[in-house]
């Protein structure tokens, strides 16, 4: 979940998603906003780093009483609301992406799939059913798991997401390298893609280690025929390292932020013209 827009540099000791899950009561005005369809759901772009074209979108929520996303995800979290919310955010961003026409009908989307998403029994009827309301052809779409957020049953989640791939949806481990369960994800679930946290590049032009483990990561994912989405590009150094080690997607303020759809339009029509 990329939240560069709003939020600071993070230091991930203290993301929501590694901490209890501890129900602290209603939350009346989110549980209304909720209700109400108050939620807004803007788009980044997803680049070729080699041709600046954008081949994909990641939908990011937001909401007037939480602008920034990881802590309006935190805020459901705490009065368990999390559920519906990523529910309402995932109907959303398919219903305004089944709608495009022209250049952005072409586009990838990205949407963001919390553990228990994946926990729920009728998931991925759900969400195939939703898509198809809107016509929105799956092999378009791409659901992103955060890495950092413990799935208790790795194998009944693996099932659920083959299911998903069968009918052409990729999927992602979001964050990748800031939480503990790397290594087992990529082993035991069944995935197309890794993106590799904002936390591992923002030190990558100076840090000597920071490099070698974001070449290693490229690598690995190479080795497991994973494409390579790399998070927070802000700088064209940083932009240059990535390409050269081979990333496929990039998203971040040194092309564009969170969107919405008349700016994603504008965005995407400017980098056509560009390209031409």
């Amino acid at each position: 979940m990329n939240v560069e827009a709003l939020s600071p540099p993070a230091n991930r000791a203290s993301d929501h998603r590694l901490a209890p899950r501890v129900v602290q009561g209603r939350d009346e005005e989110l549980e209304r906003a909720i209700a109400r369809d108050e939620l807004t759901v803007l788009f980044q772009p997803q680049i070729e780093p080699l041709t600046g074209r954008v081949v994909g979108i990641e939908a990011l929520a937001r909401w007037i009483g939480e602008p920034d996303t990881e802590a309006l995800f935190a805020r459901a979290c705490r009065h368990g609301l999390a559920e519906r919310l990523s529910r309402v955010v995932q109907r959303k961003a398919l219903r305004l992406a089944g709608a495009w026409r022209g250049e952005r009908a072409r586009l990838r989307l990205s949407i963001n799939v919390i553990a228990a998403d994946l926990m729920r029994d009728g998931y991925t009827g759900w969400l195939l059913d939703e898509a198809a309301e809107v016509g929105f052809n799956p092999r378009r779409l791409t659901v992103e798991i955060t890495e950092s957020s413990l799935i208790a049953d790795q194998k009944l989640a693996a099932e659920r997401l083959g299911r998903l791939r069968d009918v052409g949806v990729q999927v992602a481990i979001d964050d990748f390298g800031t939480g503990y369960s790397s290594l087992a994800y990529l082993a035991s679930l069944p995935l197309d893609a890794i993106k590799i946290d904002r936390a591992m590049i923002a030190d990558l032009v100076g840090g000597s280690r920071d490099r070698i483990v974001v070449q290693a990561m490229i690598r690995l994912a190479r080795e497991l025929g994973l494409k390579v989405i790399v998070e927070g590009v802000e700088s064209r150094a940083q932009l240059a390292l990535v390409a050269e080690w081979g990333c496929d997607l990039y998203q971040g303020f040194l092309s564009a932020g969170a969107l919405d759809e008349e700016e994603l339009d504008r965005f995407v029509a400017a980098t056509l013209a560009v390209a031409a």
